[in-house]
């Protein structure tokens, strides 16, 4: 059995950026003496969302990743996934930094449209990888 560098390389960098969200809202939480819930604070919203985003798609998608790399899934191809799969995180949190990435605004189309990237390449690639995985096994 092959040990998993490439899904233990993006968890590694996807649990740095989990950590960076979550001292976002911590950092936020102390600044504004909220302790609980979100105080009515659209900004705090925006950060516990991105930061509970990631956090929900991030764990299954490295379980997932070291099992396509451990079993019937090329490395170049569990390499490609995991890259697209980071930058996707990277440009929803991005957006999710914004009023106009998490609720839209006829001012700005570009955060918006990080979110959508970012949303649509989690999707991706938590597909394709089921998909490899069926598909090799089967």
């Amino acid at each position: 059995m092959t040990i998993p560098i490439i899904a233990a390389v993006a968890g590694a960098i996807l649990v740095i950026l989990q950590a960076i969200l979550m001292i976002s809202v911590g950092m936020h939480r102390i600044r504004n003496r909220i302790n609980l819930g979100t105080g009515d604070d659209p900004a705090l919203e925006r950060k516990i969302r991105r930061h509970g985003n990631l956090a929900e798609n991030a764990a299954l998608f490295i379980v997932v990743l070291a099992l396509a790399e451990m079993t019937v899934v090329p490395n170049d191809v569990v390499r490609i996934i995991a890259v697209i799969f980071i930058l996707g995180r990277i440009f929803h949190a991005v957006a999710l930094s914004t009023v106009a990435g998490s609720h839209g605004s006829a001012t700005s189309r570009i955060f918006p449209a990080f979110r959508a990237i970012g949303a649509f390449s989690t999707f991706g690639c938590l597909l394709a990888l089921g998909l490899f995985l069926l598909a090799g096994i089967f």
